[in-house]
């Protein structure tokens, strides 16, 4: 059994102009010390099967269905009481935004010791002390001194840091991080991941890495899923994924990165714009972008399925020639590294 299960995950919300589709039927499993990277455009459904994991949107005009199972528990059946106490200690969450997150009225050592003491019976010195320490872990300066700063007097890149450091403090199982290392440059970048690392070394984690960076998830994810529109379109281990990859949405991420050895070039984006959750385009939600779309495209939405070992993908391309439409742009490409280049 996994550590982390999403089943069948559907998220709708009830507006004034429609049902938003946010997520429509995303499943996805999380070992020990496994790092899980999930990649898409904005709108992709990515940030709400994150927030649903952390039971965020029980909300009046939200319907929730499918499970989210933690060591065979599912969290979408608990009671709000019983979340709150694997929320943070056993499933922490660093937000894509830390302005918002953090409270702008409390001092950031303050959040992070009410954090700690939140989840068990630690006096204030001792929890205190580990706040430093988680500080110090991310890489922020004179951690003792940051520790009586508000969120205000922070830079946006250290706001973030604070935020990562809030989420390790307790020493979680599942880190599910959103765009984790965004506000910060490389180097910082580089301690982060060091950091996630070590837990992962230390306790055994699962790491949920949501990101854009695809040069991120190249350097530390084992799987990888590729989210349009709600959904899953393609999910495998890292380097079959990045390699050898099967779905057009894919290959126009992949297409998309700069290559700085291929010197002066013309960036290949997506055509088109992702579509509106609301007017979820019929079949499969990727025919009106995709350049390989058929007749059967618009009908029916392509179910996700094995395509090779470990390697599912949804479209009705057929798996041969998905695979030699693969091996034609990775050989028109191979001046710049290929596809995986980035």
């Amino acid at each position: 059994m996994a550590l982390l299960e999403i089943e069948d995950l559907r998220v709708h919300f009830n507006t004034r102009d429609g049902v938003v589709r946010a997520v429509d039927g995303v499943s996805l499993t999380l070992d020990r010390h496994e790092t899980l990277g999930i990649v898409g455009e904005s709108g992709s459904g990515k940030s709400v099967t994150a927030l649903t994991v952390m039971g965020l949107t029980r909300l009046p005009n939200a319907v929730v269905e499918g499970r989210v199972l933690l060591d065979g528990v599912d969290l979408l059946a608990l009671p709000l009481h019983e979340l709150r106490r694997i929320r943070g200690s056993r499933v922490a969450m660093v937000f894509q935004d830390p302005m918002s997150s953090l409270h702008p009225l409390y001092k950031v050592g303050w959040q992070i010791v009410e954090a700690i003491r939140a989840h068990g019976d630690v006096p204030k010195d001792v929890a205190r002390r580990r706040a430093v320490q988680a500080l110090a872990d991310v890489g922020i300066p004179s951690p003792a001194e940051r520790m009586d700063s508000y969120p205000h007097e922070l830079s946006g890149g250290m706001r973030q840091r604070a935020m990562i450091a809030m989420a390790l403090v307790l020493d979680p199982d599942v880190l599910i991080a959103d765009e984790p290392t965004t506000a910060l440059d490389v180097t910082v970048q580089a301690q982060i991941l060091d950091v996630i690392r070590r837990l992962q070394a230390e306790r055994g984690a699962a790491v949920a890495l949501i990101t854009h960076d695809l040069g991120v998830v190249a350097e530390t994810a084992d799987q990888l899923a590729v989210m349009y529109a709600g959904r899953v379109v393609e999910r495998g281990p890292l380097a079959t994924v990045l390699d050898a990859p099967e779905h057009p949405y894919t290959w126009g991420l992949l297409q998309s990165i700069p290559r700085l050895e291929a010197g002066p070039q013309r960036l290949q984006p997506i055509a088109g714009t992702p579509p509106s959750l609301i007017h979820v385009p019929s079949g499969c939600s990727f025919h009106p972008r995709c350049p390989y779309a058929f007749a059967l495209c618009p009908e029916i939405v392509p179910p996700l399925v094995l395509s090779q070992p470990g390697h599912d993908v949804a479209c009705h391309l057929p798996p041969a020639k998905r695979q030699a439409i693969g091996r034609r742009l990775r050989s028109e490409d191979d001046a710049s590294g290929g596809l995986a280049a980035g």
